[in-house]
């Protein structure tokens, strides 16, 4: 059996004056391949849609430099229209990345017809494997399973990201990889790492990853080494973890500022993202002591 996957949605950094911080970044990627994670970079906990397309091109090109071949890449060409998810995607294929994710459209509606064309279009389009990637609660699209497991036929789509959060979507789309070898399942929800891998998914796409790398990293090697009771409780860290952060509002600006809390290097957001709030910032330093993560 292939052994599970760990990949975290890595943040973008950025300086005080908003521009890409790359050092930052990199020592970002450093820590996470370290802690023995795979990189997926501009994706939802990367600020992409905050990022230029030539941005895009460099915070890729970097990540790539900086893993040097120690780990695997994905990353995110998602964009609201297929002309210019095409345009990224290829760049990333020339940049030479493990696997290209593309998330659902955005602000434009989509039929499952639409949606189709869509992924096979830019799957047609280059040669490194493709992921489709479901977030409907953030683009108002929805990969319906019976989609999924069409495009699961086409030769260059290699699985889905599954960002719902809905265990009976994770569910639907487990039994599209049952029926279709080669088709991977990565959830997204924290706090259905461990369940996943057990019901088959070939690994999790974390944000949480961002401020617990070594206790993601801990779930999957448990898990692949066949101690689950070990998984389970490392599991029981990171969903506690998740539930306590993420009691405080929007999950991708609460992993950012733990991390900020924890290593002031990789910035803040860029506007118009929620401006630091000293009564919650001292929320999130209270439980970030009580996991043993302050910086």
């Amino acid at each position: 059996m292939t052994p599970a996957k760990a990949f975290v949605a890595l943040v973008t950094c950025f300086n005080d004056d908003e521009t890409i911080n790359f050092d930052a970044t990199r020592a970002q990627v450093r820590r996470q391949v370290d802690a023995g994670n795979n990189i997926m970079c501009a994706g939802t906990n990367g600020d992409f849609t905050a990022l230029t397309f030539d941005e895009k091109v460099a915070l890729t090109e970097a990540v790539v430099d900086e893993v040097a071949g120690r780990a695997q890449v994905i990353v995110n060409a998602g964009m609201p229209a297929t002309f210019e998810t095409l345009k990224l995607a290829r760049e990333f294929d020339r940049i030479g990345v493990d696997g290209i994710a593309v998330i659902t459209p955005f602000f434009i509606a989509c039929t499952q017809d639409g949606l189709v064309r869509h992924f096979s279009t830019v799957a047609d389009g280059v040669e490194t494997p493709v992921y489709l990637y479901d977030i409907p609660a953030r683009t108002q699209n929805h990969i319906e399973p019976e989609t999924a497991a069409t495009l699961a036929g086409h030769g260059n789509i290699a699985g889905i990201k599954d960002s719902g959060g809905a265990q009976d979507t994770l569910e639907a789309y487990l039994a599209v990889g049952r029926a279709h070898p080669g088709f991977a399942v990565y959830s997204g929800p924290d706090h259905l790492v461990h369940w996943s891998l057990m019901n088959g998914a070939a690994g999790c796409i974390s944000g949480l990853g961002n401020v617990m790398p070594g206790v993601l990293a801990a779930i999957i090697r448990a898990h692949n080494a066949g101690d689950h009771a070990e998984a389970e409780r490392q599991q029981q860290i990171f969903g506690n973890f998740r539930k306590d952060l993420y009691g405080l509002g929007y999950p991708p600006a609460l992993v950012k500022r733990a991390l900020f809390l924890m290593d002031n290097s990789v910035g803040a957001s860029r506007q118009p993202a929620l401006l630091p709030d000293p009564a919650q910032d001292a929320q999130i330093a209270a439980i970030l002591h009580r996991y043993e993560l302050s910086a």
